[in-house]
C-alpha cells in the first residue's frame, strides 16, 4: 500500500505544508500510518511532483527509492518550493514487486501526474499480461517497470489520448479515470482476483481521485476544501493530517473531481 496527498489551489503552497509540516504529514504517514489496510510502514520510496507553469506545462518530479525520513536533501528543498498543484506519495511495495525507483509514485507523462494506493493481487502472475496486452504501442514502449500502478497509468493515458482530453477539462479527466477503472475491474473480475484501486491524477489544472475496490471497502481517502491551512484550495489525502473539522471522507466507490471552481463527488 501507499499513502498519497495532493493539493490544487489558487494560491501557491510550499511542498513542506503537505509532506513535512502537519502533525500527521505524509512524512509521519511513512513510518506511522493510522489507516492502512495492509503493511506497517511506507519505506519503499517516495516522490513529489509539482508544477511551475512559468517554465512549462510539464511537472517537476523528485523521486527516491529511499524512505522519506532518510532524505535530508528533500527536507531542505521542500520548504522553498511552492506550487498551485502538488501530488506526493510514500510507497509500501506490493509483495512480489521490486522496491526500485521505476515503481515509486508519482508517475508522470507529458502534463500528467499519477499515483495509485492499492494493489492488484498477484499482479505479475495474474493481470499483468492481460492488461498490458490492451496497451497501445506508444504506452507499452514507455513502460519503465513492472508495477500494477504504472500499467494502470498507461491505460489511462491511452484513454486520455483517445478522448483528446484538454488541459483543465475536469469532466474529461474524470470520465477517462472511470473508464480505466472499469476496464481494469473487468479484467480482474474475469480472473477472479481482487484489486484495490484508489488512484489520483492531475494535469496541473484539474484533479481527479477515485476511492474504489473490486471487493470490500476501498482504502481510506479524505478531502479538505478551503481548510484553515489551505483557504484557497483543495487537499486530498489518504489520511487526514491535521485536526481541521472540515475534512470529509470520500465515499466508497466514488470519484472526487476538483478544479479551481470547487469539488464534486460522483459515484462509480
Amino acid at each position: 500500500m501507499c499513502r498519497i496527498v495532493a493539493y490544487l489551489g489558487r494560491a501557491q503552497t510550499p511542498l513542506s505544508s503537505l509532506v513535512l509540516k502537519p502533525g500527521h504529514s505524509l512524512l509521519v504517514q511513512s513510518y506511522a500510518p493510522k489507516e492502512m489496510l495492509s503493511g506497517v510502514v511506507n519505506a519503499d520510496g517516495f516522490g513529489c511532483g509539482w508544477y511551475a507553469p512559468e517554465v512549462d506545462g510539464e511537472p517537476a518530479v523528485y523521486r527516491s527509492n529511499a524512505p522519506m525520513w532518510a532524505d535530508r536533501s528533500f527536507a531542505s528543498i521542500a520548504p522553498k518550493v511552492r506550487s498551485r498543484t502538488v501530488l506526493a506519495a510514500v510507497r509500501s511495495a506490493t509483495p512480489g514487486l521490486p522496491a526500485e525507483e521505476s515503481g515509486v509514485p508519482p508517475f508522470t507523462s507529458g502534463p500528467y501526474l499519477f499515483a495509485h494506493n492499492g494493489a492488484i493481487k498477484n499482479f505479475r502472475r495474474s493481470a499483468m499480461r492481460p492488461l498490458r496486452d490492451l496497451l497501445s504501442d506508444e504506452s507499452y514502449s514507455n513502460l519503465l517497470g513492472i508495477t500494477d500502478s504504472e500499467t494502470i497509468f498507461a491505460l489511462l493515458l491511452d484513454r486520455l489520448r483517445a478522448d483528446k482530453a484538454e488541459i483543465g477539462d475536469a469532466p474529461a479527466l474524470a470520465e477517462a479515470t472511470a473508464a480505466t477503472l472499469r476496464k481494469v475491474s473487468a479484467v480482474c473480475g474475469k480472473l477472479g482476483i481482487r484489486a484495490t484501486l484508489n488512484v489520483g491524477i492531475t494535469d496541473g489544472e484539474a484533479l481527479v481521485f477515485a476511492r474504489f475496490s473490486t471487493e470490500g471497502p476501498g482504502n481510506s481517502l479524505y478531502y479538505l476544501e478551503n481548510g484553515r491551512s489551505f483557504p484557497q484550495g483543495t487537499v486530498v489525502a489518504s489520511e487526514r493530517f491535521d485536526e481541521d473539522s472540515a475534512w470529509r471522507p470520500v465515499p466508497d466507490r466514488h470519484l472526487l473531481v476538483a478544479d479551481l471552481g470547487g469539488v464534486a463527488l460522483r459515484p462509480l
